[in-house]
């Protein structure tokens, strides 16, 4: 399942040439997993309560076209596979059918000391 999220290119996303600046692109795609995990009943302040937090451990990305001021854009999020502590999921930033950016995200469980922890089973499930 994908799960999409607009977003409009407003003039503090964007650098002095008038594009989107390429660190945005890593802030519009951790809206999207933010509001996914949202989406799918995860909560995070809870889990975090709970000693449990996410963090992403790997970004692998590539730009391949530039969003401008007023662009409404989309997040594409899918999880690509989940394992005893990490989600890893592919994410697409598009405006309409153009493919402007794309990236593979790590993310793993881990404790309040930042050691690795499983997922808890109830979580696995949400995110099958």
């Amino acid at each position: 399942m994908i799960y999409t999220l607009p977003i409009r290119v407003y003039y503090e996303d964007t650098d002095m040439a008038g594009i989107v600046y390429y660190a945005n692109y890593l802030k519009f795609i951790e809206r999207g997993r933010s509001e996914w995990v949202r989406e799918i009943g995860m909560d995070q302040l809870k889990m975090k309560e709970e000693g449990i937090v996410f963090a992403v451990r790997r970004v692998e990305c590539d730009y391949l076209g530039s969003a401008v001021l007023d662009d409404q854009l989309t997040v594409e999020t899918k999880v690509s596979s989940v394992s005893a502590a990490r989600l890893v999921m592919d994410q697409w930033v598009k405006r309409g059918e153009e493919l402007l950016f794309q990236a593979t995200v790590t993310v793993v469980c881990m404790n309040e000391t930042g050691q690795p922890v499983r997922l808890p089973a109830d979580i696995r499930q949400m995110v099958h």
